[in-house]
């Protein structure tokens, strides 16, 4: 009798083993068909849009597109495994009055869901008043937000020559939009480059292809939580 109930035993873990391995490979298969959809279904679905919406500041003035900041936040971007793209709509010499007359265009072909706002300088180092600058802003803003895009407002300065009287509310304009819409807020573009004259190119007003990556690291910081999933 012992005999036999000591092999009835090891039937039965036998038995029971092979269910365990039978529900464990049933178990790593179904994680596997899960993983492998999702995989799937994110490959194939639309990344999701980044407008960079600038001035020559953010179009590679003097210098091949690919060496440009916006080109290299692209490359970050592929780097971190995101599934975003990042596209360029900015025009060298742009004002905020011509971007604001281009905007809705780029917006209905781009459909972005974020959208960098990078104007205003070529407004402030022509004098242009300050009041029209933010009108112009605060329309851009209005029209992105509108279009469902969550907008990233980028400050500017402009060189100390043109008097604290203007520089100062000119610099105060963006600080003011991004808290009034709530935006996402980089209060200087150029923050550490601009006073760097080896990072400059000759006419002190735009960053030289090294200085580039430099952007990136100002603007990624920022952007970042605005790519991840929420939570």
């Amino acid at each position: 009798m012992p005999d036999k109930s000591f092999s009835a035993c090891r039937k039965l873990l036998r038995q029971v083993a092979f269910s365990c391995r039978f529900v464990a490979q049933v178990a790593a298969l179904a994680l596997f068909t899960v993983l492998a959809t999702v995989s799937a279904a994110w490959a194939e679905s639309e990344p999701g849009v980044v407008l960079v919406f600038g001035d020559s500041l953010s179009a590679a003035y003097r210098m091949d597109e690919e060496q440009g900041w916006v080109a290299l936040l692209q490359q970050r971007v592929d780097t971190d495994g995101l599934h975003w793209q990042v596209q360029n709509a900015s025009v060298s010499g742009e004002t905020t009055s011509g971007g604001l007359a281009r905007l809705p265009a780029v917006l209905d072909s781009t459909q972005p869901d974020i959208v960098i706002l990078e104007l205003g300088g070529n407004d402030g180092l022509r004098g242009l008043p300050v009041p029209t600058i933010r009108a112009n802003l605060q329309q851009m803003i209005e029209l992105s937000q509108q279009a469902g895009a969550r907008v990233m407002l980028v400050g500017i300065q402009i060189p100390p020559n043109y008097g604290p009287r203007y520089t100062q509310p000119f610099y105060d304009q963006y600080q003011e939009l991004a808290d009034q819409y709530g935006t996402t807020f980089i209060p200087f573009l150029l923050d550490g480059i601009a006073d760097q004259a080896d990072l400059m190119q000759d006419d002190g007003i735009h960053p030289r292809a090294e200085a580039q990556g430099m952007i990136v690291d100002i603007v990624w910081p920022v952007l970042l939580p605005m790519l991840e999933p929420e939570s």
